[in-house]
């Protein structure tokens, strides 16, 4: 059975403090597995879309830990290559007193950050009606830019809808590059993601609406603006919407903008019209925030149809 919407990009078990304190001072953590693709495979996943996620991992605990994860969550990782001889990628969070998020990454030479055009089934590409893609990717290393590139050109030759998330990371490339690289990749997505931030860098602009319409202009299909705790602004090339945030108490916002892409995806998938679309992304972000991790508050599709139809309130 053919997967839905394929995901490429790189995962990290991440170790999350059991306090809220400096790593310092920590002494004892929980492990979880994160990463912006696998985090929408993820997602979708508990949406009961069929989603799948392409990528390499080191030959180590930490890469069976991954694959444990996601397979336990549904997601097809049949086309996961192991690396002999370079690790699975880490990283630390670390929670101030004030609930705010650090992340501090060990992902240097991964075995994902050799991930190249060589790694993928190109025939099975063909068979998905979605390729969801990050600017993660491209940051990593010169082989996973050329590969992002030519997923791009190969999508678009096939038909195959492009959804991207810019995902700006600046701990991985300096501003200027990550510039050049991502915004031609903006100009040609079908489906763009962004955060408001991003929407500024990338785009001078600083307006949602600004955002859709110049977004829409280059041919975009779908657009969705993530404004955090302001909710969201999305759009088709027929209306423009904002959507209003889920009241839900923050635990740990890391994570949000991936559940937030899963939710509107489905919709799309789903053939909602675009408010639906961007009220089941936004529920799909709140579900995140309210708990420690990226994917473990996401709710699976019973809960979240009830939460959708108001039948029972969100209280976390």
């Amino acid at each position: 059975m053919k997967n839905e919407v394929i995901t490429i990009g790189e995962s990290l078990v991440a170790f999350i403090p059991n306090s809220h304190m400096k790593l310092r001072y920590v002494d004892s953590f929980t492990k979880v597995v994160v990463g912006a693709e696998s985090n929408v495979a993820v997602g979708l996943s508990k949406l009961g879309h069929r989603s799948g996620w392409i990528s390499k991992l080191g030959n180590d605990e930490f890469g069976a830990f991954v694959l444990r994860e996601l397979r336990a969550e549904g997601v097809d990782t049949g086309e996961v290559s192991i690396c002999d001889n370079l690790p699975t990628a880490i990283m630390f969070k670390q929670f101030s007193n004030d609930e705010e998020s650090s992340v501090f990454y060990y992902r240097s030479n991964s075995a994902a950050s050799t991930l190249s055009v060589d790694d993928i089934d190109w025939e099975l590409l063909k068979k998905t009606k979605v390729l969801h893609l990050s600017g993660i990717t491209p940051a990593l290393s010169e082989t996973t830019e050329a590969l992002t590139l030519e997923l791009f050109r190969f999508a678009k030759k096939h038909n195959i809808l492009i959804s991207f998330d810019p995902n700006i990371r600046l701990k991985l490339w300096d501003e200027e590059r990550a510039l050049s690289t991502l915004r031609p990749l903006v100009e040609q997505a079908d489906i763009v993601l962004l955060g408001e931030d991003e929407a500024a860098l990338l785009l001078d602009e600083s307006d949602p609406n600004s955002v859709c319409r110049t977004l829409l202009d280059f041919g975009v299909r779908y657009v969705a603006v993530k404004m955090g705790d302001k909710g969201a602004c999305v759009a088709d090339s027929e209306t423009i919407v904002q959507i209003d945030p889920y009241p839900v108490t923050v635990v740990d916002t890391i994570g949000a903008g991936d559940a937030f892409n899963a939710g509107f995806l489905a919709g799309l998938l789903e053939g909602r019209d675009i408010e639906t679309s961007g009220k089941m992304g936004a529920l799909m972000g709140a579900m995140a925030v309210s708990s420690v991790g990226d994917t473990e508050g996401l709710p699976e599709r019973p809960v979240f149809d009830r939460l959708m139809k108001h039948i029972k309130e969100i209280a976390r």
